[in-house]
């Protein structure tokens, strides 16, 4: 069996380092110069909520020689047609492509590989890249999940093998509603990583602060109602259903969910949005694919994004440079407010 890790950056660096730990010989694949070398002269070294640096083996997408049988792909979603059109050939027969990616993916890479090649999986969890070879994991490693599912046509075997490599790390949950999954991540990624990328902060910066909150609040309502009209059934996020959690229709109850928002995120909230890092690294960022989806969805089954649009707004003013990621841009939610 062979296995490759495609865009090892912050999260699939982690996941790599533990794969590699639990006895998996996985290919962490990146173009970065840097960082692949320091991963080959150092080894992965995973900061933050652990510390731990493990002998890792990694390699250029130029130096990829199939076939795979699984490949988890990491990367961003904006090339993802010219990705995963790359990567297809590598699969062996039966070899399947694991999307990691935030956003609603999986529809896009069967349309290449095929659905039955095609496994979606949800990270619960945040990581950053602080230096080449060293990335930090931002969340508790008692809150660690994933949550797996795969398109039409994917065997068990193929799907427990796929579990099996993902438990090297953590609990994995197979769902049955994998788009519920996938709704239940785009809602906590267009809220938190949506709003900290336009306060310019972390997941805590989101949930511990008044005002940013009550915004939040008013974003994971949006994304509800739209994954409602689109007819996803939201699933369940480490055992809470978020929808009774955080939806209402009354003054009071929006007040009890925002009282709960810190109580929620109390174990992620160190987690830097992925979209601020590529907005500090001068890279384009994936609001299209979170905020930008809600959005989308929105327009064409009639469900108002009034915060969903603005937080695309500003970040993308801010990856043009008109504004910069801070706490005072929660300035431009105040007419949501009242």
């Amino acid at each position: 069996m062979k296995y490759a890790i495609y865009g090892a950056g912050s999260l699939g660096t982690v996941l790599g380092a533990y794969m590699t730990r639990g006895g998996v010989d996985v290919e962490l694949v990146n173009r970065n110069r840097a960082h692949v070398e320091a991963l080959r002269e150092s080894g992965a070294h995973i900061t933050g909520t652990v510390d731990f640096t493990v002998p890792v083996k990694a390699i250029y997408p130029d130096e990829m020689e199939g076939p795979y049988d699984v490949i988890f792909l990491m990367t961003k979603q904006l090339h993802n047609a010219e990705v995963v059109a790359a990567l297809a050939p590598m699969l062996s027969e039966d070899g399947v492509i694991v999307t990691l990616q935030n956003g609603i993916p999986e529809p896009g890479i069967a349309k290449i590989v095929g659905e039955e090649r095609t496994v979606g999986c949800v990270v619960e969890w945040g990581a950053a890249l602080t230096s080449p070879g060293t990335s930090r994991l931002t969340s508790d490693p008692d809150s660690l999940s994933f949550h797996m599912g795969g398109m039409k046509g994917i065997t068990k075997e193929k799907l427990d093998l796929v579990k099996s490599l993902l438990e090297k790390m953590c609990q994995v949950d197979v769902e049955e509603n994998l788009l519920g999954a996938r709704w239940s991540k785009l809602l906590i990624n267009a809220t938190y990583s949506g709003l900290g990328t336009v306060v310019g902060g972390t997941f805590g910066d989101v949930s511990g602060k008044k005002i940013p909150r009550r915004v939040a609040v008013r974003c994971m309502k949006e994304c509800i109602d739209v994954g409602h009209a689109s007819g996803a059934t939201f699933a369940p996020v480490q055992g809470k259903d978020i929808t009774k959690l955080f939806y209402y229709k009354s003054a009071l109850k929006r007040k009890f969910a925002e009282t709960l928002v810190p109580i929620a995120m109390k174990r992620h909230v160190g987690i830097v949005p992925s979209m601020l890092q590529d907005i500090r690294n001068g890279k384009p960022c994936e609001i299209d694919a979170i905020n930008g989806v809600v959005c989308k969805f929105g327009r064409e089954f009639g469900v108002p994004t009034p915060i969903n649009d603005r937080i695309v707004e500003i970040i993308k003013k801010e990856e043009s440079g008109e504004l910069a990621p801070g706490p005072d841009n929660i300035k431009y939610f105040e007419e949501f407010l009242k």
